[in-house]
């Protein structure tokens, strides 16, 4: 389980609402589960408002930047502008290239943001959600 601060929810959440109507998606960065930075990417994927595809220059930089600071990569995450349920789509099973990573999905469908968390296997074609934790500053 990763543990985020309420600051770092609220950053992915800002990010989530500045991208819509399009899908928005970044990088979430830290070390022994509890996260330390935040990457939003540019989405540039050919239907945003369905898919997120990071930008290769900036998603590179943001793993070099990681790597940088002694980070790993704890978890990937994007949204779904239209959704009061996220889980991952049949794309986002697709193209889930890091199973090491938490990918978590902001719903902005509601009046309030969701934000759920998920173990994918691309190879298996499955999902399983996981929690995470928000701390306190």
């Amino acid at each position: 389980m990763i543990t985020l601060r309420n600051a770092q929810l609220q950053e992915i959440f800002a990010h989530a609402r500045k991208a819509t109507p399009f899908e928005c998606c970044g990088l979430i960065g830290g070390a022994n589960e509890r996260a330390s930075s935040i990457h939003p990417l540019r989405n540039i994927a050919n239907n945003p408002q369905r898919a997120y595809e990071a930008a290769p220059e900036e998603l590179f930089a943001a793993q070099r930047q990681m790597r940088e600071h002694g980070e790993q990569l704890l978890a990937i995450y994007h949204s779904h502008p239209r959704s009061t349920e996220p889980v991952p789509s049949k794309t986002d099973v697709r193209l889930a290239y890091y199973p090491a990573a938490i990918y978590l999905i902001v719903g902005l469908g509601g009046a309030t943001p969701i934000m759920r968390g998920f173990r994918i296997s691309e190879r298996g074609k499955t999902w399983q959600q996981v929690e995470y934790d928000v701390a306190d500053e």
